[in-house]
């Protein structure tokens, strides 16, 4: 049950929302200790008051492709698939950068190019830090314009 998207939710991009999370990272995400303990039966709310205690960005990591807590947070996300409203005020917040940075990733695979960019672009004005975990494992610093410009030209982000 855990496993599933709310019966309410609607396709994304022709899919489910679930979906647009690679199947391998996903397995990963299913099997995590993080995603057993503290994702089961969350709400939205429950999901914004872990991401306001994230502490880095990034996918899945490491020779074993352990999943970080944002992937998590963002996959449970996706399961739940919060209304535009509520996904709106969360990028437009300013005081948690970790939860504004979840909104902007949320947004960005959900919605239409054609509304995208103009909600993403004037974001560029944001230059706080944040930790990105890599692949290999170790931390990189980041800016949140940074991270706005790859949602924006590349293809996959926390590859």
């Amino acid at each position: 049950m855990a496993n599933r998207t709310v019966n309410t939710a609607l396709y994304v991009h022709g899919t489910n929302p679930q979906y647009l999370i690679d199947k391998t990272c996903r397995q990963r995400i299913y099997d995590s200790l993080y995603w057993k303990e503290h994702c089961f039966g969350l709400t939205v709310t429950g999901v914004m008051e872990k991401a306001v205690d994230l502490t880095a960005i990034g996918g899945c990591f490491g020779s074993t492709n352990r999943p970080t807590e944002f992937i998590c947070l963002l996959l449970k996300l996706l399961q739940l698939q919060p209304d535009r409203q509520m996904v709106d005020a969360l990028v437009d917040q300013e005081d948690f950068k970790y939860l504004r940075a979840l909104a902007l990733v949320y947004f960005r695979l959900t919605e239409k190019p054609k509304e995208i960019y103009p909600k993403l672009e004037p974001l560029y004005k944001d230059y706080r830090k944040l930790r990105q975990r890599l692949y290999s494992g170790k931390h990189e610093i980041i800016c949140v314009d940074e991270l706005i410009d790859k949602l924006l030209t590349e293809q996959s982000v926390f590859s």
